[in-house]
């Protein structure tokens, strides 16, 4: 006797994968719409206060006093206030700016190279050295601060070797000129 699909005995917690969703969907919670509405106010009366700043800018005198405004601010306000206003946000990079480079450490700090989180590896390992140990093939590496000395020998040795030998050349020179001759 064959079973129809709702025979089937179905696990109705909510973790399960067999759950049935209910029928008809239920429709979810309720958010208050007002954020839509402040939103829209605001542009709203933006846009109404950008329109009338413009009025006032550019109509005539008469015609403002038609519309039965008796008392208006004075027109070179209508350039003073952005150019000002342009003025601050210039001034506010600019002070951010002089403050980020006043809390910046000088180069003979040595805040400038670390800091007090640095994470060395302990000397009590003897001879394990966890820096080659990482350059193994398949190696996962543990996490440590390289010091700047190790990376100065990485990244300038090709430097280094060839400015010993240049002052390795000129002592020798130094020496051959200055040997009395025989």
């Amino acid at each position: 006797m064959a079973r129809s699909a709702s025979d089937v005995p179905l696990d109705t917690s909510p973790r399960s994968p067999t759950a049935p969703y209910p029928w008809p969907p239920q429709p979810e919670e309720r958010r208050s719409r007002a954020p839509e509405f402040y939103g829209f106010v605001a542009w709203t009366s933006t846009y109404l206060l950008f329109v009338l700043y413009i009025l006032w800018a550019v109509l005539p005198d008469e015609w403002i006093v038609w519309t039965g405004v008796t008392w208006y601010p004075n027109r070179e306000w209508a350039l003073l206030i952005p150019a000002w206003s342009v003025m601050v946000v210039i001034l506010t990079y600019i002070s951010y700016s002089a403050l980020a480079i006043r809390a910046t450490p000088s180069f003979n700090e040595m805040s400038s190279i670390t800091d007090s989180r640095i994470a060395l590896p302990s000397s009590e390992d003897g001879d394990y050295n966890p820096y080659l140990a990482s350059a193994q093939p398949d190696a996962i590496p543990e996490l440590y601060d390289i010091p700047i000395g190790m990376v100065n020998r990485v990244l300038y040795h090709d430097t280094i070797r060839r400015a010993e030998a240049r002052r390795r050349r000129a002592l020798d020179d130094s020496q051959h000129t200055n040997s009395p001759g025989i």
